[in-house]
């Protein structure tokens, strides 16, 4: 198995002409994960050897716009490139508590309708992830979403125990989301690949001494 690491975007604030804000792209066996997708993550996409519609998970640091602004608008290009498909499986998106509820009114209030599945899990955060005046609980945003029959993914509270958010858990990675220190609460992700037996024949190789 390889995996790919691809920065697509590394300023800060606001794109530049020579530098996009914050998305880097892990990909491996076809698949293709993103962590932050800051506005022009899009253009960054089709400058790189990538394939967008190969996006299967999403990860967003925190809700900061240079980190995730350009999301609605790449789930709606996504769509536009899609074809319905019934049994085509959701677009994972992980991210801290709110994020659920500005997509959702993000794709309500522009009248977009995708033609994929999308599940978002998040995060909740603790209130000494940032200064506490900059603490804001969004645990109740959720309402409109619940009652528009909108998938609604986990609510993944801290593991105290092992200190983290388990997010993955497969055949072949484990991720889990690390709490940060920042000015709104943010998460750091960790992807580990799990051990996989290796390709010799070790009868074999006793046989021939």
């Amino acid at each position: 198995m390889s995996l790919e690491v691809t920065f697509l975007g590394t300023g800060s604030a606001y794109p530049s002409p020579a530098r996009a804000a914050s998305a880097v792209a892990l990909r491996s066996q076809g698949h293709c994960w993103l962590f932050d997708c800051a506005e022009g993550t899009q253009t960054q996409l089709m400058r790189s050897h990538l394939r967008a519609g190969r996006i299967t998970k999403i990860f967003i640091t925190h809700l900061h716009g240079d980190h995730f602004f350009g999301l609605p608008g790449l789930l709606c290009t996504l769509s536009l490139q899609s074809s319905p498909d019934p049994n085509k499986p959701p677009v994972d998106i992980y991210g801290p508590l709110g994020l659920r509820s500005f997509i959702w009114r993000t794709l309500e209030l522009s009248h977009s309708q995708l033609l994929f599945p999308y599940v978002v899990h998040e995060l909740v955060p603790t209130r000494d992830q940032c200064p506490a005046e900059e603490f804001k609980d969004f645990s109740s945003l959720d309402k409109d979403e619940a009652s528009s029959g909108e998938a609604q993914g986990r609510i993944i509270h801290l593991d105290p125990v092992e200190n983290s958010y388990l997010l993955v858990d497969d055949e072949q990675f484990v991720v889990k989301a690390f709490r940060l220190f920042h000015r709104i609460p943010s998460f750091g992700f960790a992807v580990e690949e799990k051990p996989r037996a290796g390709k010799l024949n070790v009868q074999k190789l006793k046989e021939i001494g």
